[in-house]
Formats: structure tokens, C-alpha cells, sequence
């Protein structure tokens, strides 16, 4: 069996390292090629190229690397083609990986497509649910009101597997009591453009609050791909976090952590699961901003809270998401508090909210839907 598998940022990284256990677990002869990063790497997963190329986000960051992603798209389309593979399945990154898809259905019409992760068609552009039927023959989905929604939208057949990343938790999960005299998270994002956009009010943030609560410990998780761009942005920080790199010294970060200063993403997930208090902040262009509050149809964008559908963490975006606002927020969650205790408890919940009733693990049910696509 041969699969074509394509992540294109961090956190589908981490869902394809998890999904080529698992195929390989039951078809132990597989062949895997495609694209992807560091976590697939250590599956003996070769990459194209780089996956940070890609892990892209926003308008304005596409347009001022267009023509590369351009270059990838075609590169990664020509690949899965010649490769002639039983299946290629896409991880997340839509607009990169349906861009390829299209292009690979044309060449392959009777190649069965995999969309793990779907888009985010309830949050925002519905009409792409219908689309992708040309070219997504099955959505693996992580939220468990996603099949509803793409059977109410006229999208492809779509099955819930259930978050992946509840299968981290005990890598992630420290003892509360332990983690209330350990270091302080600052996370400003797993792409280039957000570590860029965010890194100047991190650092401000950091600043401020080692003002208010001196002798705290930061750390700062980040991937190989990344560390020199975050070592260069630090350099300037009149608080230096120290950096640790690769995902053996992340889980041991959170582990750990009291406390998070974390832009929105997958990110915020992994930090609700090690039960570590956090604020969540984001920024995009104003362009972008502009664009967002016309076509969102969400309220929060942290996926704890949407999952939750409360305020778990709290959020500053745009303009809330300052130095001063952020250290302010962060001082109330570093020490034992109603607000620390307040999201303790609410992120406690989120096991019950993950679970399935099978207890089969995600990834597993993700490999068993892909096979059982190919023997239909």
C-alpha cells in the first residue's frame, strides 16, 4: 500500500506522526511519502522540503512568499501524482493542501481523498463545504458537531474521530500542586508571520510582569525549524526566556508550566490538557480584521473554548492584546487565585468533552476509516 500524506504546519505534524503509527501498526508494509515536519520525521518520514515553508497564515504573509508557496503547490501536486499512491490524505492547511488536491483529482479522478481536519466551515465560509466534495471523498473530523454541520451543508461524508491530542495527555499532564512553582509558558505561535506579528507585545508582556513578580522562570518551546528566528526575536526582550527546542523538552515545559502567555492555535489545546492556567492572545492586520468580523460566525477563537463553548481561557485580541494587558492578565493566574482555580476547573471538563465511548484512540480510528475508504 502506498499513502501520499501532506501536513503543512505544526500541529497537523503532530496528527500525521500519530496516523503513520497507527497505519503502520495494521499494515506494517505501508509506503508513506509527502510532506511534513519534524514530528513526522521521526516516524522515518521523509519530507519534500521543509515543511515552515508552508506553515503559513494570513493574506499578507501568502502574498509575500506567494511565489514559493506557488512553487510547493506545483512541486507537491507533480509528487503525489507520479507517486500514484492507493490514497492521499491531506492534513489541515487548506490553502495549501486543497489547492494540491484539486489538481492531483484532475490528474487521478479515481484517487481516493482524505481530509483530516477538515475546514472550519462552521466558523466561517460554509459555502466551502460544498466544494470540496470535488475533491475530498472523506473528512476525518476532530470536534464532535462537525458531521452534523457538513451533512447540513451538502460537504463530503464526513466521520468523527475525536481529537488526536487526547492521546498526548499524559505526556502533557503535570501534578497541579507541583506546577504552581514552575515556570511561565510564553508561546507566540508555531508560524514565522504570528512569532513575527506577536513578538514585540510578548516581550513587553514578559517585561512587565517580571516587574510585578520578580524571580519567575520563562520558557519558551519552539521547533527546530523555528529557533533562530525566535532566538533573534528574544534578543531584544529585556527578559530572555530560555529556549527549548524539540517536543521530548516541550512536554517536560508543560508538564511543568504554572502558567501560559500563548497565541491562539493548536497550541492552547495541548496547554488545557496539561491542565496549565493560560491567556490566549492573536493579532492579524487590520485588512485581515476587517475581512474576519464580516465572514466569522464564531465568538471565541481558542479551541478550549470552542470545545467548552465558554470563555475557558481568556482572550485579547487586536488591540486588547498589549504588554500591559497581557502581564495584567498573566498576574492573575501565576499565584493560587479564583481566577487560576476558576480555569482549573473548567478545563477539567474537557476529558469528558474528548472521550469517545470506544475508548479506541483517535489516531487508530483515523488509520481504520482510511482503509476501510480503500476496501469500499
Amino acid at each position: 500500500m502506498k499513502i501520499f500524506m501532506i501536513a503543512g504546519e505544526p500541529s497537523g505534524d503532530l496528527l500525521g506522526r500519530g496516523l503513520i503509527h497507527a497505519l503502520r501498526e495494521k499494515t506494517p508494509d505501508v509506503e508513506i511519502g509527502g510532506v511534513g515536519g519534524d514530528a513526522m520525521a521521526s516516524e522515518n518520514f521523509v519530507s519534500l522540503f521543509p515543511m515552515h515553508e508552508i506553515s503559513l497564515m494570513g493574506v499578507l504573509p501568502v502574498l509575500a512568499n506567494l511565489r514559493n508557496v506557488l512553487r510547493r503547490i506545483d512541486q507537491t501536486a507533480r509528487a503525489a501524482i507520479a507517486a500514484r499512491p492507493d490514497v492521499l490524505v491531506i492534513i489541515d492547511s487548506p490553502d495549501f493542501n486543497h489547492r494540491v488536491a484539486r489538481r492531483v483529482r484532475k490528474a487521478l479522478p479515481d484517487l481516493k481523498i482524505v481530509n483530516y481536519v477538515g475546514p472550519t466551515v462552521w466558523a466561517w465560509r460554509p459555502g466551502r463545504a460544498r466544494k470540496i466534495r470535488a475533491f475530498v471523498d472523506l473528512i476525518l473530523a476532530i470536534f464532535p458537531f462537525e458531521p452534523e454541520v457538513h451533512a447540513r451543508l451538502g460537504g463530503p461524508r464526513c466521520v468523527y474521530i475525536g481529537h488526536p491530542l487526547i492521546e498526548r495527555r499524559d505526556a502533557l499532564q503535570g501534578d497541579d500542586a507541583a506546577k504552581t512553582s514552575g515556570p511561565v509558558l510564553v508561546l507566540p505561535g508555531s508560524r514565522a508571520s504570528v512569532i513575527q506579528r506577536l513578538g514585540a507585545v510578548f516581550g513587553a508582556a514578559v517585561a512587565q510582569l517580571d516587574a510585578a513578580h520578580p524571580g519567575l522562570d520563562y520558557v519558551l518551546p519552539t521547533s527546530r525549524g523555528l529557533v533562530e528566528q525566535v532566538e533573534a526575536l528574544i534578543a531584544s526582550w529585556p527578559v530572555k526566556p530560555r529556549v527549548v527546542v524539540g517536543e521530548e523538552e516541550k512536554n517536560a515545559a508543560f508538564r511543568a508550566a504554572r502558567a501560559a502567555l500563548a497565541a491562539s492555535g493548536t497550541v492552547t489545546l495541548e496547554l488545557a490538557l496539561s491542565r496549565t492556567p493560560t491567556i490566549v492572545a492573536y493579532k492579524v492586520p487590520k485588512i485581515e480584521e476587517w475581512i474576519a468580523r464580516r465572514l466569522i460566525q464564531v465568538s471565541m477563537v481558542a479551541q478550549p473554548n470552542i470545545i467548552l463553548g465558554e470563555m475557558a481561557f481568556p482572550e485579547l485580541l487586536q488591540d486588547e492584546a498589549n504588554g500591559a494587558a497581557l502581564a495584567g492578565k498573566l498576574g492573575g493566574i501565576v499565584e493560587d487565585s479564583p481566577e487560576r482555580r476558576r480555569q482549573l476547573e473548567a478545563v477539567g471538563r474537557l476529558g469528558e468533552k474528548l472521550a469517545l465511548a470506544d475508548n479506541r484512540r483517535p489516531s487508530e480510528k483515523a488509520a481504520d476509516a482510511i482503509l476501510d475508504l480503500l476496501a469500499s
